[in-house]
C-alpha cells in the first residue's frame, strides 16, 4: 500500500491479472438488470437505451478479453478526496433540490443507470489503452455535476449515456502537458455539457431536454445560496478554490448593480445572479485540474467566467434561444485559457498582485481559510442587502408593472412572460392580464412575438375558464363585440399563484397571511385589507 498522486492523502492498492475484467462486467450487468425497474420497463425506448447500452458494453468486454495476449491489467484501488469531496457536496445539492422538487428523487434510478455505465465504460477505455486503471469515486462528480445542469427527457435518454460517455473519452484522449505531467485539458463534466449545448442550439432541440426546468426549479428549495455556499466550503478549503468562485459572483454582482442603476430593470430579471448560474460557479467550473494554477490566475478565471455567463446571457436571448447554456458553452474554452491566464499573473508586471505573494510563508490551508474567511463577509454583505437570497424584487409582479408604466426596455415583454406563466398555473387574473398585455405589446410593435392582437384570446379564454369574469368581457370584446377592455383586482385564489414569485409552489391559504405577503411585495390596495381581514 502506497501513497498516491493527487489532491490529499490517497492510498494505493494494486490487483493484477485477467480476472478484474470480472468489474466491468459486474458494473455492465447491473446496469442491464435495471431494465427489470418499473420506469425503465414502462418506456420502450427507454427500455431499449438501457438494454443497447448494455450490450454494447458487454461486446466491448468480451473483445478486450479476447485480445489480451501477452497484456497483464491491473486496478489500482485510489479514493482521491478531490473526487469524493466534490461528489458530496453535489450529492448533497441533489437531496435538497430533490426534496422540493419532486422529479429530482425520481429520477434516481436513471441517475444510478449513468454512474454503471460511467465505470464500465472508464474501465474499458483505460485498459483498451493502457495496463492499469484507477478506481475510485472520480465518476460521482462527474455524473453529478452533468446531472446538476442537463437532463434528456426519457424518449431521448440514450443521448444521456453518449454524453458521458463523451466526458470520460475526452478526459483519457485529449491532454496536454501541465506543470511537468500529462493531464487533461477539459473538466469531464464541462467539456460534454458545452458539446451537446451547441448542438441543441443548433438545432433547436432544447424541448426534448429538461434544461429550462431544471435552472428553474433549483430556486425552489429555501435558503438556496446559502445552502450553495456553505456546501462549496470544504472544497474551498482543501483545494483553494475560494477566490475563483468568490470573483465570478462578485464581478456578475457588480454588473447587475450597475446595470439596474442605468436601466432601472434587473439584467437576470429575477435576481443579480440567477440560481444554476450560483451553483455554476461553485461546483462546475471550479474543477482545480482544469483550473490556473496562480491565485491571481484565479481571479482572472472567475471573473472571466462570470462576465461570460452575461455575454451569453445576452447574446442567447437577442436571439429567441433558451438562456439556461449561459453557463455551461464557455468552460472549455476557460479550461483552453489556463496556461496563458497562468502566464499572465506570473508576469513581472502582474506578479506584485497574486494574493499568494502576501502569504508565501503562510501554509497554503491558513491561506485557503483566509480566503474563505473574506469570502464570508463578503457573502454576508450581499445577502444584507439582497443580492443574494429569496427575496429579491425582481421576482415580484408589482416591480415589473411599475417598470413597464415607466416604459423601461424589456419591462413589458418579460411582464407579459411573468402573467402568462402563472396563467398556466392557474390564475384567471393572470390570465386576463396577459391578454391584456398582449394586445398592449401587438400595438407598441416592442415584442416581435405578439405582434397579432389575436393570440391574446388564449390567455383570456383560459381566465374565462378559470372563472375570471372580466376575461370573459374581454375574449367578448377582442372577438367583435362592443365595449372596452378592462382590468379587474386579484382575488384571493390567485393571491397563492401571484405571489410565489420564483420560488415553489406557496402553500398559504389564510387570507390575512396572503394579505400581509401582498403588501410586503407591493400589491396595491392590500396593506389596507391586511387590517380588514385581521379583525374578528
Amino acid at each position: 500500500m502506497e501513497k498516491s498522486r493527487g489532491f490529499g492523502t490517497s492510498y494505493r492498492n494494486t490487483m493484477h491479472g485477467k480476472k478484474i475484467l470480472v468489474l466491468p462486467f459486474v458494473f455492465t450487468l447491473c446496469l442491464a438488470g435495471l431494465t427489470s425497474i418499473g420506469p425503465v420497463r414502462q418506456n420502450p425506448r427507454v427500455f431499449w437505451a438501457f438494454l443497447g447500452v448494455s450490450s454494447v458494453l458487454l461486446g466491448w468486454n468480451v473483445l478486450l478479453a479476447l485480445t489480451l495476449a501477452g497484456r497483464n491489467l491491473k486496478l489500482d484501488v485510489v479514493p482521491r478526496k478531490q473526487h469524493y469531496v466534490q461528489a458530496c457536496a453535489q450529492g448533497l445539492v441533489l437531496l435538497y433540490w430533490g426534496w422540493h422538487w419532486p422529479p429530482v428523487y425520481q429520477f434516481g434510478y436513471f441517475l444510478l443507470a449513468q454512474l454503471l455505465f460511467a465505470y464500465a465504460f472508464d474501465m474499458l477505455l483505460c485498459w483498451t489503452r493502457r495496463d492499469t486503471y484507477g478506481i475510485g469515486f472520480g465518476p460521482f462528480p462527474v455524473i453529478f455535476s452533468i446531472n446538476l445542469f442537463l437532463w434528456f427527457k426519457p424518449d431521448w435518454f440514450f443521448l444521456q449515456f453518449v454524453m458521458v460517455a463523451l466526458g470520460f473519452a475526452a478526459k483519457d484522449l485529449i491532454r496536454w502537458n501541465k506543470d511537468g505531467r500529462r493531464a487533461h485539458i477539459f473538466n469531464p463534466s464541462s467539456f460534454p455539457l458545452a458539446v451537446f449545448s451547441l448542438v441543441l442550439l443548433a438545432t433547436g432541440s432544447s424541448d426534448i431536454t429538461w434544461g429550462k426546468e431544471i435552472a428553474n426549479t433549483q430556486f425552489y428549495p429555501p435558503h438556496m445560496y446559502l445552502v450553495l455556499f456553505l456546501i462549496g466550503l470544504p472544497g474551498q478549503y482543501f483545494f483553494g478554490v475560494t477566490l475563483m468562485t468568490m470573483s465570478a459572483v462578485v464581478s456578475t454582482y457588480v454588473f447587475g448593480v450597475v446595470y439596474f442603476a442605468s436601466t432601472g430593470i434587473y439584467f437576470f430579471y429575477d435576481s443579480y445572479i440567477p440560481i444554476a448560474v450560483f451553483l455554476g460557479m461553485h461546483l462546475l467550473f471550479t474543477d482545480p485540474s482544469t483550473s490556473p494554477r496562480t491565485e491571481l490566475g484565479r481571479i482572472l478565471f472567475g471573473v472571466l467566467y462570470g462576465l461570460s455567463t452575461i455575454l451569453l446571457y445576452q447574446v442567447l436571448g437577442s436571439l429567441g434561444m433558451p438562456t439556461f447554456y449561459d453557463k455551461l458553452l464557455q468552460v472549455p474554452l476557460l479550461n483552453l485559457s489556463i496556461k496563458g491566464i497562468d502566464r499572465v499573473a506570473r508576469s513581472r508586471i502582474f506578479a506584485a498582485l497574486d494574493p499568494a505573494a502576501l502569504g508565501r510563508t503562510v501554509a497554503p490551508l491558513r491561506r485557503h481559510l483566509a480566503f474563505i474567511s473574506l469570502w464570508a463577509i463578503v457573502f454576508a454583505g450581499m445577502s444584507a442587502v439582497q443580492g443574494v437570497g429569496d427575496d429579491h424584487p425582481g421576482q415580484w409582479v408589482p416591480v415589473w408593472r411599475q417598470a413597464c408604466q415607466d416604459g423601461r426596455a424589456y419591462a413589458c415583454p418579460y411582464l407579459a412572460d411573468l402573467e402568462l406563466g402563472f396563467c398556466s398555473q392557474g390564475s384567471g387574473w393572470a390570465c386576463n392580464e396577459a391578454g391584456l398585455m398582449h394586445i398592449a405589446l401587438s400595438r407598441s410593435g416592442e415584442d416581435l412575438r405578439r405582434l397579432d392582437p389575436e393570440g391574446a384570446a388564449d390567455p383570456l379564454k383560459r381566465g374565462c375558464e378559470l372563472g375570471f369574469p372580466t376575461a370573459c368581457r374581454n375574449l367578448n370584446t377582442l372577438t367583435g363585440e362592443t365595449g372596452n377592455f378592462a382590468s379587474a383586482p386579484p382575488t384571493l385564489e390567485d393571491y397563492p399563484i401571484i405571489l410565489r414569485g420564483s420560488k415553489g409552489e406557496l402553500r398559504e391559504r389564510d387570507p390575512a397571511a396572503l394579505y400581509v405577503l401582498a403588501c410586503r411585495e407591493g400589491w396595491p390596495d392590500t396593506c389596507n385589507r391586511t387590517q380588514a381581514a385581521l379583525k374578528p
